[in-house]
């Protein structure tokens, strides 16, 4: 069928802001969400540091009664996706329900709510536990609250596959729309993982920064002195809809999607393929996808994680991918380095940067990048954001296990 598909509502919860206006400025502005933690005590951790949500309210989104159902991951996802729906102009009583989907990444889930009942079977065994444990933990629940609060009863369920589960679910509720088993699919990620073990479990890995004395500027993706990445936290979500009904009804469209690519390496647990490959093969298959030529992209919004391993290796696909052209006009930059890295929700947020980036005509920079690592040269939009049209833009993401995913947004 190949219908096309478009961008018609946005919304955000992130370290820059509880909306898509508040982050998207600071975003631009080239501000930092990075702090110290403050939802428990770090002092004992390796990494004290993160991107944290900040003023975040639960009874803003459920009774106050109800908060106590839900993890954190899932009130960020029923948040983002009322101001994606609002901002989307669509009514589910004009429509048909059963044909207006729910896909969202997850890739850890209910951590905090695991932990705290962990806690409480301990210390007064399993009389104790929340008859809600279950239904708050597990990842499926935060596309399952969404379409309970908004009526949405067609396709629903959640993609976890680690740092790439939102760019997975926005490029399969593409394809759903694309070929006619849903009109509308609300999509891409949400992700609550600042928890005692979330934060030690990577920072045994020592995949975590512990530039613990400048947590804004923790996050250093391409630089030379980066140590990992800085765990963050947020939800971004779309309204992708099919483009003749969106036209049809008057809707603001930010962006066409037309490309979608995936792989796996194949290769380590948490490592990549030496030369970027799996990556390469990715972008490529996106490329393809979306049936334009790669000199074509303007923008690439890079998985850019401020890991040692990443930044080289996906700096290296890029140029395998573009050729000459991605040291001739092609524009990279990482807004991780501002918000940290969301995990399962990263590729939703941003997916949700594309598009701004697109309708507006600004390119997020990567901020802190003082000193450009050796074979990370290529043009990474360095501090400040830039004023550029867009008409095609791109978004990679990679996981633990080898999974990578990358989309293709196109200016309408």
């Amino acid at each position: 069928m190949n219908r096309r598909v478009v961008v018609t509502g946005l919304g955000v919860i992130s370290p820059l802001g509880l909306n898509v206006n508040e982050s998207w400025e600071g975003m631009k502005a080239g501000k930092s969400g990075g702090c110290v933690v403050t939802q428990f005590d770090a002092s004992e951790y390796p990494s004290k540091i993160a991107a944290e949500v900040k003023g975040f309210i639960p009874e803003n989104y459920v009774e106050p009664k109800a908060v106590k159902r839900y993890d954190r991951f899932s009130l960020f996802a029923i948040a983002a996706a009322r101001e994606a729906w609002k901002d989307s102009g669509l009514s589910i009583d004009s429509i048909d329900s059963t044909m207006v989907g729910t896909i969202l990444g997850v890739g850890i889930g209910g951590l905090r709510y695991l932990e705290d009942s962990h806690t409480s079977l301990l210390e007064g065994g399993p009389r104790k536990l929340s008859p809600f444990l279950i239904p708050a933990m597990i990842s499926n629940l935060a596309p399952g609250n969404v379409a309970i609060d908004l009526g949405l009863r067609g396709i629903n369920y959640t993609i976890t596959s680690a740092c790439t589960s939102g760019t997975h679910a926005v490029g399969e509720a593409f394809r759903m729309i694309r070929d006619g088993l849903q009109d509308v699919v609300v999509t891409g990620g949400s992700e609550a993982a600042i928890t005692p073990l979330g934060l030690g479990g990577f920072g045994r890995m020592k995949a975590l920064t512990t530039r613990n004395e400048e947590p804004e500027k923790a996050s250093r993706p391409f630089d030379r002195d980066r140590d990992g990445f800085l765990i963050g936290e947020g939800a971004g979500v779309l309204v992708l809809e099919e483009y003749e009904a969106a036209k049809k009804r008057g809707a603001q469209i930010y962006a066409e999607v037309i490309g979608y690519g995936f792989s796996c390496d194949a290769y380590h647990i948490t490592g990549q393929l030496e030369g970027g490959e799996g990556a390469v093969q990715c972008m490529n298959m996106a490329i393809k996808s979306a049936k334009i030529p790669a000199d074509s992209i303007k923008y690439v919004n890079a998985h850019g994680t401020s890991t040692p391993l990443n930044d080289p290796n996906e700096t290296l696909a890029i140029k395998k991918t573009f050729g000459e052209y991605a040291n001739k006009g092609l524009l990279v930059s990482s807004t991780k380095s501002m918000v940290g890295h969301l995990l399962g929700a990263a590729g939703g947020l941003e997916a949700v940067v594309l598009a701004k980036t697109i309708k507006d005509g600004v390119v997020p920079p990567t901020i802190n990048l003082d000193n450009p690592d050796e074979g990370c040269d290529l043009d990474y939009v360095a501090h400040e954001a830039r004023e550029v049209s867009v008409d095609y833009a791109m978004s990679n993401s990679f996981g633990f296990g080898g999974t990578n995913s990358t989309i293709v947004f196109a200016k309408v």
